[in-house]
């Protein structure tokens, strides 16, 4: 029987503003779960690493949903590559914590915190479930020319957490198929459970009003949502739109997100840079990222979202945006082609060619009827997703390793 969880996500925190930084899908994805979890009357602890020194020890979310801040390296901000040696302080930091109420399964998220992980399920005989969002080594595949490889510290913690863990979390086939290939998984331990999307915010309503709620005017509105990094392929964007703005000359295009990563401040100097010389008349518009209530808004304010991410192990803009009634033009990989159906619910686009996504926008926009039956098409498929159904399927992966996972023989006899 299950009766508490214990979260892992030590270089995000879920209370974080998604968009920027290192908060983004997986930041969504931890909240949410944990919230689906605790309202199942599980207790969900979330730990993270203290990122602010004015943060308290503990902040109880919602009830049975709470979130602990875990000294580890100094209480600031930090790079992905920095923590790493600040791992075994956190996997420590939490121990402590969860001692006082241990709990039945240890899931981690990301390779760092199944790193934490692996001492966790040491430590405390019990199973480790990890989520890993993106891999290393198919960021390497995909990766932009001038983005620096993966280091080989994650791709060997990578390969000891795949190793370790009673049963690696994939969000897709596609996830699946990639930790076989690319890391020689164990197709046993791997247990295939998507994200869900909040169907209570993210769901159709008027362009019109959304638009007037937001100050936007009226004509072709395109509209990319995510970190600004190179991964997220936002410099795809911005090259298509003056091949989409020779058909539609008073197209808008509305880059909402923040720099992520150590390259990320250069990369948006650079994305701005160039926005204006391929425009120049402000018709593309940079805005800071929104709370989730504003970017569902903003998703139904839109004609189209553009997602020509490089690597996504799931695409949970994608989703999102499809709940709201706004088909998808996505590159075609990953677990993107998991989640927009290419030619009902968007668009699924082989490579980064920005000609090549621009045809793509071009072909959504210029079809208002079949656009319309592609939203309708986009909305019914999108509730396929539910974090109900994410948390019913983990639940039911939690209790089958605490029943097979070797570990269980190894508590009864330290018992």
């Amino acid at each position: 029987m299950i009766e508490r969880v214990a979260y892992l996500s030590m270089h995000t925190s879920p209370l974080l503003q998604p968009g920027t930084g290192d908060a983004g899908g997986m930041n969504v994805y931890v909240d949410q779960l944990a919230r689906a979890i605790a309202s199942r009357g599980i207790e969900a602890d979330v730990f993270t690493r203290r990122h602010d020194s004015l943060l308290p020890p503990m902040v109880e979310v919602a009830p049975g949903y709470r979130v602990f801040h875990i000294d580890a390296g100094p209480a600031s901000p930090l790079e992905v590559p920095a923590m790493a040696r600040h791992v075994r302080r956190f996997a420590s930091g939490a121990l402590a914590v969860m001692a006082q109420r241990p709990p039945d399964v240890v899931h981690s998220h990301y390779w760092l915190s199944g790193w934490a992980g692996l001492l966790a399920k040491r430590r405390l005989q019990v199973p480790l479930a990890n989520s890993f969002h993106t891999l290393g080594r198919v960021k390497d595949r995909n990766r932009r020319a001038d983005d620096p490889p993966e280091s080989l510290l994650r791709i060997a913690a990578e390969h000891e957490v795949i190793e370790g863990a009673e049963c690696v979390v994939a969000s897709t086939p596609d996830e699946a198929a990639d930790l076989i290939e690319h890391y020689g998984a164990d197709p046993t331990s791997l247990c295939v459970s998507p994200p869900g999307v909040d169907h209570r915010v993210f769901h159709p309503g008027s362009m019109a009003s959304a638009r007037s709620r937001l100050g936007l005017g009226p004509g072709p509105l395109v509209l990319f949502a995510g970190r600004i990094q190179p991964l997220k392929g936002v410099d795809v964007v911005i090259e298509a739109f003056p091949h989409i703005a020779a058909t539609h000359p008073d197209l808008h295009l509305l880059i909402v997100g923040g720099p992520s990563g150590r390259r990320g401040e250069p990369e948006l100097d650079r994305l701005r840079e160039r926005a204006y010389e391929v425009d120049g008349l402000g018709r593309i518009r940079f805005l800071d990222p929104v709370p989730h209530g504003l970017i569902a808004d903003l998703y139904r304010a839109a004609d189209v979202v553009m997602v020509p991410s490089r690597t996504e192990s799931f695409g949970l803009v994608a989703a999102e945006a499809q709940a709201c009634g706004t088909p998808v033009v996505a590159a075609a990989v990953g677990g993107l082609g998991h989640v927009v159906l290419d030619g009902e619910t968007g668009r699924l686009v082989g490579g980064w060619d920005p000609l090549d996504h621009a045809k793509a926008v071009l072909e959504v926009l210029g079809r208002s009827r079949e656009s319309n039956e592609m939203a309708e098409a986009a909305v019914r498929f999108a509730k396929r997703f539910s974090w109900d159904a994410t948390a019913r399927k983990l639940l039911e992966l939690y209790r089958d390793s605490l029943e097979h996972a070797p570990v269980a023989s190894l508590r009864e006899k330290s018992g």
